[in-house]
């Protein structure tokens, strides 16, 4: 089987230093992993809240050491509790200053305290009463404006629905359900289905998942059927990868797109859900 090019690739999903959890990279290295691949960009995520500031500073890094190449790094805003929760002036700045991606709560999501059995008297809602929290209104505005994306993160199949219908309501074009694959999320394939059959939702389908313990699952087998099923321009290829469990980020990345080869999807439809789609996304040309 013909041997995929990592040249182009976008991941709007990695993980990097600093962090409270060690990660394998930080945003330096992953800089130069990026650049000796030839990647086109990646936007890095926290769950502290936003790393927009991260993404500028690592792309005067890149030119400084690296000179003239492709490269670019995205930041992007978590709601957890830390910044506020669903809190629009964060969503602001944040975009302000150039973040592509306005996460909704990750730890700090009520499905995500249920599923982990810890106390959830402090969960970041971002539905009450079957209504999206008025402040989410706020936050879809200014994701429009900004031509920003959103992103489901850690809540509920439930309110996922919610939270996507409301969205697609207020102008909100580029929605994507973050790893519905993993066991937090929990969400069905016939849910997947119906929110992309619904709402032209995009699906990020992620290398691993996180099973505790330090044990991570390859979701590579499961990947490959969602794209079959609900086709691959509905899905996008990330590896939300970082963790020091699994391999560094450029080799997840090639590893995950040359199982996608070995297994029949056509390198233009590779090239697509990681190439192509995030460029959209991001509003970049590839």
């Amino acid at each position: 089987m013909e041997k995929v090019s990592m040249r182009g690739v976008i991941d709007m999903h990695v993980h990097t230093n600093p962090d409270l959890r060690l990660r394998a990279y930080d945003d330096f290295q992953l800089c130069d992993a990026a650049v000796r691949v030839g990647a086109r960009a990646i936007v890095i995520k926290t769950h502290l809240g936003n790393t927009t500031a991260r993404a500028i500073m690592a792309n005067r890094y890149n030119q400084i050491v690296h000179g003239d190449n492709d490269f670019t790094m995205y930041g992007s805003v978590t709601l957890n509790r830390c910044v506020g929760g669903i809190n629009p002036a964060a969503v602001e700045n944040a975009l302000k200053l150039g973040a592509k991606v306005v996460w909704l709560p990750t730890q700090s999501a009520r499905r995500h305290l249920e599923m982990m059995k810890q106390p959830t008297d402090k969960a970041v809602d971002v539905v009450r009463d079957g209504k999206v929290v008025p402040e989410l209104l706020d936050v879809f505005q200014l994701i429009k404006d900004h031509n920003a994306v959103l992103g489901t993160a850690h809540v509920s199949p439930e309110d996922a629905f919610t939270v996507v219908e409301a969205a697609r309501k207020a102008g909100v074009e580029k929605v994507v359900v973050t790893h519905p694959e993993w066991w937090i999320v929990g969400m069905s394939v016939e849910d997947q289905i119906r929110l992309v059959k619904d709402y032209d939702v995009i699906l990020e389908r992620c290398f691993a998942q996180n099973m505790g313990g330090g044990k991570y699952k390859s979701n590579l087998p499961d990947n490959l059927e969602i794209i079959r099923t609900v086709g691959y321009k509905n899905v996008m290829t990330d590896t939300d990868g970082g963790q020091t469990e699994n391999p560094n980020w450029e080799i997840a990345m090639e590893q995950y797109l040359q199982y996608l080869a070995d297994n029949g999807i056509p390198q233009e439809q590779i090239r697509y859900m990681s190439h192509t789609l995030p460029c959209k996304l991001l509003g970049i040309e590839p």
